[in-house]
């Protein structure tokens, strides 16, 4: 048969040779192929193992580890959130913060719509009797006490800053009736100085139900908060915290199906 073995199986002289040299050609070449197998006899390899993923996120996480998302996705949720008070100047900014507590800022923004009118100084403040700003103020509540404070904390900046209200943490916590709270809410609002962050009963309500802090005392509240929130976040994150303590996690039955951190807090109640 044209091309098959010769007598006994075997194969032509000249097509063995051939064989015999192809098979000497590919042995050397093997031996000498500058290979990693061919430096050191090969050895088992451990299987190489993917890059770990970051675990699932969840309500019992801790909090250094749950606070980045949820400081994400309730700045994407209350995007507009900022200020509610209505104020021009540190003055007004200051009065209108001192009738704040115990009121809305609904409340509040009626009141001073008329009272920034009659009252555009300190010594306005001064100028007439207590009973009469009393009268002025009465419906946002606890107006005696506010009287009170808005009339000493006027008389000091009078006295002792010239007539203006003061742009420092130090010298605003000299004035009667007022704290931390509405020093920040001065400071961060009308001088562009964030010293620290506003706690209110929403901002501490909140903070403790994501696991923020479990202080009540709201500079200790204040404290934890500063702690976990990157500084740049500490003015405009108090006002994320209060619309979503006004809209969805309010005081009672708090509505956490629609929550856009329910799957991120402890406090869940869905």
């Amino acid at each position: 048969m044209p091309g098959g073995a010769g007598p006994a199986g075997r194969l032509p002289p000249h097509v063995e040779e051939a064989r015999l040299s192809a098979k000497r050609r590919f042995v050397k070449s093997a031996a000498t192929k500058p290979t990693a197998a061919n430096e050191e006899p090969a050895t088992p390899q451990s299987p190489v193992r993917p890059p770990a993923t970051r675990e699932r996120l969840e309500r019992t996480s801790p909090i250094e580890d749950r606070a980045p998302e949820i400081i994400r996705r309730l700045t994407k949720a209350y995007l507009k959130a900022t200020v509610a008070l209505r104020a021009t100047n540190p003055l007004e900014m200051l009065v209108a913060t001192i009738l704040s507590a115990q009121c809305t800022d609904e409340r509040v923004n009626a009141v001073t719509e008329t009272l920034f009118v009659k009252y555009r100084t300190p010594q306005d403040y001064l100028a007439v009797p207590a009973s009469e700003l009393a009268s002025d103020i009465r419906s946002t509540g606890f107006f005696n006490q506010k009287t009170k404070s808005i009339r000493g904390a006027c008389e000091r900046i009078v006295e002792v800053y010239d007539g203006k209200v003061p742009g420092t943490m130090e010298d605003l916590l000299t004035l009667p009736g007022v704290a931390r709270k509405t020093a920040n809410v001065v400071l961060g609002n009308s001088f562009g100085r964030v010293e620290g962050i506003a706690v209110d009963t929403h901002v501490g309500r909140v903070s403790r139900r994501l696991g923020f802090t479990d202080q009540r005392d709201p500079v200790k509240v204040e404290q934890d908060l500063m702690r976990i929130l990157p500084k740049s976040r500490w003015l405009p994150f108090t006002y994320k915290l209060i619309d979503h303590g006004r809209a969805v996690c309010v005081a009672r039955s708090p509505k956490c199906t629609v929550c856009p951190v329910e799957d991120l807090c402890p406090s869940s109640e869905a």
